[in-house]
């Protein structure tokens, strides 16, 4: 008798379609891409572009406008009032006291509120401590200290109104320069460091001399700490 003929037939495997795999692998490519051009364009950015950057990543939720970027920025923060100033202030104080690089330098400076705003005051002392003596040029631990400044003001929206003060001796060795000249020029010589350092220059409402007429001391109208150049953040009215 025969042998069975026995057919064995294997089930049909159903088509599939090929899956998204190279999706993911596609948009991981197009992500390295940006990211390599992202570095290449900030190594191209001039200096204001990466302070830009950098203060965004600092403070993402409070950053108001790219420093240095007139055309607003990267977004818009309420102006501060004159609590969030003054709690500014406290933070301006201890930045300056606690630092080792800038010890006993406390004295020199003064941060306090007044009618307009956050006034920030640096004091000088006989030797020329925040300005050579005679000069709009700074001393390094005059363009350090507005640095340190900078660190906090350059975050916040509010205007900044910059003053020049002298005593009352008269400016000696040129007759056709004064105390009204030099204290304009510490002034301006102050507003060159704030945009620099990342200020917006949109920020700088004003810049002002007074050569002696506001006195800190008047009833020293010599004393060293009338020599001075103030930083005023003013008031969201």
């Amino acid at each position: 008798m025969p042998e069975p003929i026995v057919v064995r037939k294997r089930p049909r495997t159903p088509y599939r379609r090929p899956h998204g795999a190279w999706k993911v692998a596609f948009a991981d490519f197009v992500t390295a891409m940006m990211a390599l051009f992202l570095v290449m364009w900030m190594m191209s950015s001039g200096e204001q572009a990466r302070l830009a950057v950098a203060a965004y990543f600092e403070d993402p939720r409070g950053y108001a406008a790219a420093p240095g970027d007139d055309s607003g920025g990267l977004g818009r923060q309420a102006l501060l009032d004159r609590d969030e100033l003054g709690a500014l202030a406290a933070q301006i104080q201890d930045s300056i006291e606690g630092s080792p690089d800038f010890e006993g330098l406390g004295d020199h400076v003064a941060v306090e509120l007044s009618e307009e705003g956050l006034r920030i005051e640096l004091l000088e002392n006989e030797e020329g401590l925040f300005f050579q003596s005679g000069s709009p040029s700074p001393t390094s631990t005059g363009r350090e200290t507005i640095r340190r400044i900078v660190d906090q003001l350059r975050k916040l929206p509010n205007d900044i109104v910059i003053e020049g003060h002298t005593d009352a001796r008269a400016f000696r060795g040129r007759n056709d320069y004064s105390n009204w000249e030099l204290s304009a020029d510490r002034a301006n010589s102050a507003r060159r460091i704030l945009t620099e350092n990342g200020v917006s220059s949109q920020r700088i409402a004003e810049v002002r001399g007074f050569a002696a007429v506001q006195l800190r001391r008047p009833e020293a109208p010599e004393d060293a700490s009338n020599r001075r150049v103030s930083l005023i953040v003013r008031y969201d009215d």
